[in-house]
């Protein structure tokens, strides 16, 4: 009699899903910077995408279904940019962060990962901007009498108002989500169960109210370019004025995004990639991951 061949699981465990981190980690630490500059542009494009229709999906839900229920369809509908950079291939300076296992490791140089970082921060930075400029250009803030451009307004401008504390601890919060989003969908074998591996992550941070860095890129903007074209169509232009004079290029550079971006590393870098690589750093492993494996 032959005895039945072993049946293989659908899912890695969390050793090989930490094994395969640092593969992965090595991969993107010596990738072409231009690869990088296209990746990173892309995957700020997708995070705005899904800014965008959180947004549109969301702006007159309060007065329907409340607060609360809209929160978690605004974070429902943002995961769509998360499942686009992983499903679809792109470089995300947040969960990027998770390069730090591969250093941890011995096999990527902190030159190398912070390399990575900066080329990838910033071409995220050149793809979220991309679309503010472009969905400026559709006119489709107008939507609803300007009530859409107004919901986008003052989602950037709730933003800036955080303390640095404040804005600091909803980043860690965020990204330790967003690389546990990563984290499951690396687990995963195939594109539904990535998707659905992404979403609830990816959803619960959005709803619960914490920052990241590279939407923040897509939000604050937006609102800052919108906030001169509403000014000249509101009823009470001096009163929105007032409301929103924190509303700058500094109020997002200074006030939100280097405090978030703090956070985001700190979440994403300390609490997943550090911890887990401590985790598992004594099971004995393969120091390699096949080809056949990471294109499963």
């Amino acid at each position: 009699m032959h005895s039945a061949p072993p049946q293989q699981s659908d899912t890695y465990t969390p050793p090989e899903i930490a094994q395969r981190m640092i593969s992965g980690a090595c991969q993107k630490a010596t990738a072409d910077w231009g690869a990088l500059l296209i990746l990173g542009v892309l995957a700020g494009s997708y995070i705005a995408f899904g800014a965008q229709l959180a947004t549109i999906v969301t702006f007159d839900a309060p007065a329907f279904v409340g607060t609360g229920i809209t929160k978690m369809l605004f974070g429902a509908a943002f995961s769509l940019g998360l499942m686009l950079v992983v499903v679809g291939g792109a470089e995300l300076f947040t969960g990027n962060n998770l390069i730090v296992m591969g250093c941890l490791d011995g096999q990527v140089s902190w030159g190398a990962m912070l390399r990575n970082w900066c080329i990838v921060y910033g071409s995220n930075f050149l793809g979220a901007m991309l679309i503010v400029l472009l969905v400026l250009a559709t006119g489709l803030w107008k939507t609803g009498e300007g009530a859409l451009g107004l919901k986008a307004l003052m989602i950037a401008n709730d933003k800036v108002q955080l303390g640095f504390g404040e804005a600091l601890a909803r980043g860690v919060l965020c990204n330790w989500l967003v690389c546990l989003a990563v984290w499951l969908a690396t687990a995963a074998k195939d594109v539904v169960s990535k998707m659905l591996a992404i979403f609830f992550p990816i959803m619960a941070f959005v709803a619960s109210g914490f920052e990241h860095s590279i939407a923040n890129m897509y939000f604050i903007p937006m609102g800052i370019l919108l906030k001169s074209k509403l000014l000249s169509a509101v009823a009470a232009p001096a009163e929105l004025a007032a409301t929103t004079a924190d509303l700058t290029w500094d109020g997002f550079l200074v006030h939100n995004l280097l405090p978030v971006t703090i956070g985001n590393v700190v979440g994403g870098a300390f609490f997943v990639g550090c911890l887990y690589w401590f985790a598992y750093r004594t099971l004995p492993r393969a120091r390699s991951v096949s080809a056949r494996q990471l294109s499963q």
